[in-house]
């Protein structure tokens, strides 16, 4: 019997509900659900005496799903659709990403089209859109002491109550940079419009084959987003006394000190949306963030009186 995977935010009712309504469906129509909650996908943080205290970006995969499902389904919003790719983007399953969140970027649909979807699914009626992911590590000397995979962004800044940071970054084979900022962004094509986006970065349609440097609040006009090949690995040395902290996709990270070296290349894995109609990537933007909407002229002025 054919199995079918379902990841479900278990902190929001309506999400476990509809999951077990899915599951049951999928039953009646001769395969086997599997069910799973989005924690498997969180990272947790690491403490500066017990730095090592992370996964293996291979062994996140849930129990009983593995590379024979056609496909699984995500209940739940950004944050559970980021932790469900990274549970099951090792091992090539398409995900179908349902929003009971709020905005729900990453979402292909809200609840109210869930019948109709549902339908077309089982019908194999749809496309696979893949998308780009970094490989995210801290090395102490030539030590692994954390490791992530990453749809978004990996962002690295100074601790709260600290001063400004530097950091040495090389890209490539190119010559090491030096940027004074509060951190520095890098991120893939999904994740410009996450936090690269409110540092101010540039919008990169999720096609193109580049990765993102944004720093946070740089300390020189000079210091802008900078986009690049993603065929190029990334290096950040700290270049600061101080101890800063790494945060892969806003969920969790490590410390990272002075003598630490932190290293993004591209994923050799990616993850594949299910999408139930043909992508439109601006559609999306018009949409959640408001760009490109008509504008509407303000209203001829009156004279008072």
């Amino acid at each position: 019997m054919p199995k079918i995977g379902i990841i479900y935010n278990d902190n929001k009712p309506i999400a476990y509900r509809v999951a077990q309504e899915l599951a049951a469906l999928f039953r009646a129509s001769g395969y086997e659900a599997v069910l799973e909650t989005g924690n498997g996908g969180l990272l947790g943080y690491s403490q500066p005496d017990r730095p090592i205290c992370h996964t293996r970006i291979e062994h996140l995969t849930p129990p009983h799903f593995d590379e024979t499902m056609p496909f699984a389904v995500v209940l739940g919003g950004d944050g559970t659709v980021l932790s469900a790719f990274r549970q099951i983007a090792p091992i090539g399953i398409p995900l179908l990403t349902i929003n009971t969140g709020h905005m729900g970027f990453l979402t292909e649909l809200y609840l109210n089209q869930l019948s109709e979807a549902a339908e077309q699914l089982l019908a194999g009626d749809y496309q696979i859109e893949e998308r780009s992911m970094l490989t995210v590590r801290l090395f102490r000397e030539q030590t692994v002491l954390w490791e992530a995979l990453s749809l978004n962004e990996m962002v690295l800044h100074r601790e709260p109550l600290t001063s400004m940071c530097h950091f040495e970054i090389q890209i490539g084979r190119h010559a090491p940079v030096d940027i004074a900022a509060d951190g520095v962004i890098v991120c893939t094509p999904t994740g410009s419009t996450a936090y690269s986006l409110s540092a101010g970065g540039p919008v990169v349609t999720p096609d193109v084959p580049v990765l993102q440097l944004a720093p946070i609040c740089p300390h020189s006009l000079a210091s802008r987003a900078l986009v690049f090949s993603d065929a190029e690995p990334v290096n950040i040395f700290p270049a600061t006394p101080n101890r800063m902290i790494l945060v892969v996709d806003g969920n969790g990270g490590c410390y990272v000190l002075p003598d630490d070296r932190v290293h993004l290349e591209k994923s050799p894995y990616r993850a594949k949306f299910i999408r139930l109609q043909p992508p439109e990537f601006f559609r999306i933007l018009r949409e959640k963030l408001g760009w490109g909407l008509p504008h509407i002229a303000k209203p001829a002025s009156v004279e008072l009186p």
